[in-house]
């Protein structure tokens, strides 16, 4: 997997995290429900990123900042609950 620069972007109860490269831009989205819940909605990456671990590593900096920070994360987003369910060591981040 590549070391990607990513960058965290909050405006309000809305967020994302994000990857640019090439002019594109791989992204995971979130709500931000309380101080203590998250909502991953949603994570976009174009086939030009596709194969390169970018939505594993847009999880990752998610789970991260979860235990760095002390927030939960509801999984809403089909992709971060299927890599939730693969990495059962992430149990403490997730509300399910």
């Amino acid at each position: 997997m590549s070391d990607f620069e990513i960058t965290r972007e909050t405006t309000g109860s809305k967020g994302r995290y994000v990857i640019r490269q090439g002019g594109e831009e791989a992204e995971l989205t979130y709500s931000i429900t309380s101080p203590q819940l998250v909502i991953a909605d949603h994570t976009g990456v174009p086939d030009s990123f596709r194969g390169t671990g970018a939505g594993l590593a847009l999880v990752l900096r998610l789970v991260a900042d979860a235990r760095a920070e002390g927030f939960k994360v509801m999984p809403l987003c089909p992709f971060v609950n299927a890599q939730r369910k693969r990495h059962p060591e992430w149990a403490d981040v997730f509300a399910v």
